[in-house]
């Protein structure tokens, strides 16, 4: 299969699972905790994951599936094609009744991404990108174009748990001296669909992501034009520790940010 074939089966599982977890938003959900006060997991994350990887095996019947939830694999292979899904990315927004979270799927050869969909059921938005433009609802976006910091709108993402927060004031401080503004969403997948299309213009952080919160969302801003890196500034892969995505522009000022942040771990 080429690679807009992967994207049709990641589209098709991505809004299978989206279906799902849409069903059981702002209802009386039982929610559970995993590893931490704000570890959160509902019969949703669990039945969308399901509902993924039945789409994605109706095709590919052998091939791995990378997730989240219960017994699915949590690493990437480096070699052959494999599946990595986020069932609900922003589960503490979904409990909330907070309408900012996706489902995200997307497709890896030998390692590297080479399709991704996320969509977004409380807004209709779906993210998609193969080996073309990301596109927006059928349409091709890119990054931003804004070269400029003291203009530029930023997020940092994934989570600093209670025992980190040194790291969390340090991003904060950051961005809030060289930027002109701060927005953090709750979503890593969401942010990274906002950084493709241009409504953020870039998104950081200095923690080590899971691959379902991050590999589809760096797919896309690459697709559109972005540039996605390490703490070292090299490129970004699936087992790198942090992740700096932006417009391009202003990567370099975003960079700094991220490497103070991680310089606040101790």
């Amino acid at each position: 299969m080429d690679e807009s074939e992967r994207a049709d089966v990641a589209v098709a599982a991505a809004r299978e699972g989206a279906s799902v977890a849409a069903d059981y938003f702002r209802t009386d959900l039982p929610v559970e905790m995993k590893d931490g006060k704000t570890d959160v997991v509902t019969r949703a994350d669990r039945e969308a994951q399901e509902r993924v990887i039945e789409t994605i095996r109706e095709t590919f019947p052998d091939v791995t599936v990378v997730g989240e939830e219960e017994d699915a694999p949590t690493v990437v292979p480096d070699d052959g094609p494999s599946f990595v899904v986020d069932p609900i990315d922003g589960t503490n927004n979904f409990v909330r009744g907070i309408p900012v979270w996706c489902t995200s799927v997307a497709a890896v050869v030998d390692g590297e991404p080479v399709a991704a969909a996320t969509v977004v059921p409380p807004t209709g938005d779906e993210y998609v990108a193969a080996d073309g433009p990301t596109r927006l609802n059928g349409e091709p976006v890119s990054v931003s174009d804004r070269i400029d910091p003291e203009a530029s709108t930023v997020s940092p993402t994934l989570w600093w748990d209670l025992d980190r927060r040194d790291e969390y004031a340090a991003a904060a401080t950051g961005v809030v001296e060289r930027f002109a503004d701060l927005r953090r969403y709750g979503s890593a997948q969401v942010t990274f669909g906002y950084v493709a299309s241009g409504a953020l213009d870039g998104s950081f952080s200095n923690l080590r992501g899971n691959p379902w919160d991050t590999v589809a969302g760096a797919h896309l801003v690459r697709q559109a034009g972005g540039r996605v890196t390490d703490l070292e500034g090299n490129r970004w892969r699936h087992d790198s520790r942090g992740v700096v995505a932006s417009n391009g522009e202003i990567h370099d000022e975003l960079l700094a940010v991220a490497r103070e942040t991680e310089a606040a771990r101790n």
